[in-house]
């Protein structure tokens, strides 16, 4: 399946029947998914694919903790094709019934992304846009501080890696900017999309996470995801633009 007919089955999922969504989440406990994906191929050529991402949050009264971890390794023909950690972490206080305010930090090592590091610490207002019972859709935008330091690779022949140039390390003010869509479609489907932006001088930085989760039991579901990391100033020879495409298990954590 292309990228083109990904993001039409996505869309035409998204036009489905709605149902309503879960009991609002209670408050003092730490609830989220965590996720994983392994696949192995051989034969005519071998690549190996790892990814695993944490998501958790929790409300105490007018304060909510936001936690994500995510990681990707993959190897094709024996050469490293992909690593990359992140982190997320956001405090949020509720001004209002849609209001709130946000204080966050996020990092990210991708050796892939022509930068060897990213560090940005942010503070800003959100919205709730929708908060219905099938929908909801929050965005934020504020501002920050980043830290980079810019990486060139140097390859061989084979297209390996062999040795990782770091350039001097930047500070900026960045602006931030996400939005976080959630859509019931079923009492057993819902479609996520997560979108994170940071900009400044130095760079742009987008990274995107769309998926449809379909649940199989009480702790278990599904997920196919679509994810887009995007940075408009890598480092010489570094690609802009680098895409994924998950099959995971999930499991609920509540």
């Amino acid at each position: 399946m292309n990228r083109a007919q990904r993001i039409a089955l996505l869309a035409a999922v998204a036009l489905a029947p709605t149902a309503y969504a879960d009991a609002p989440p209670p408050e003092g406990v730490w609830l989220g998914t965590g996720q994983g994906g392994l696949l192995l191929s051989s034969g005519n050529s071998s690549s190996t694919s790892l990814n695993a991402k944490l998501d958790l949050a929790r409300i105490d009264g007018q304060w909510k903790k936001v936690i994500f971890f995510g990681g990707l390794y993959g190897k094709n023909n024996g050469i490293t094709s992909g690593e990359r950690v992140e982190a997320r972490y956001r405090l949020d206080h509720t001004l209002s019934a849609h209001s709130f305010w946000f204080t966050g930090v996020d990092g990210v090592r991708d050796q892939f992304s022509g930068f060897a590091y990213q560090l940005t610490a942010s503070s800003g207002a959100g919205y709730k846009f929708i908060d219905g019972e099938a929908t909801t859709l929050a965005g934020t935008f504020g501002l920050g501080y980043q830290r980079l330091a810019p990486q060139s690779l140097l390859k061989d022949a084979g297209g390996a890696v062999v040795q990782r140039i770091k350039g001097p390390a930047q500070g900026n003010v960045v602006g931030a900017a996400g939005l976080d869509y959630v859509h019931t479609l079923t009492a057993s489907t819902k479609l996520t999309d997560k979108l994170f932006v940071t900009s400044g001088s130095a760079d742009t930085a987008v990274s995107n996470d769309m998926a449809v989760v379909v649940s199989m039991s009480d702790r278990l579901a599904l997920s196919v995801g679509y994810g887009v990391r995007y940075n408009t100033k890598p480092a010489i020879g570094v690609k802009k633009l680098d895409q994924v495409t998950t099959v995971n298990v999930v499991y609920n954590i509540k």
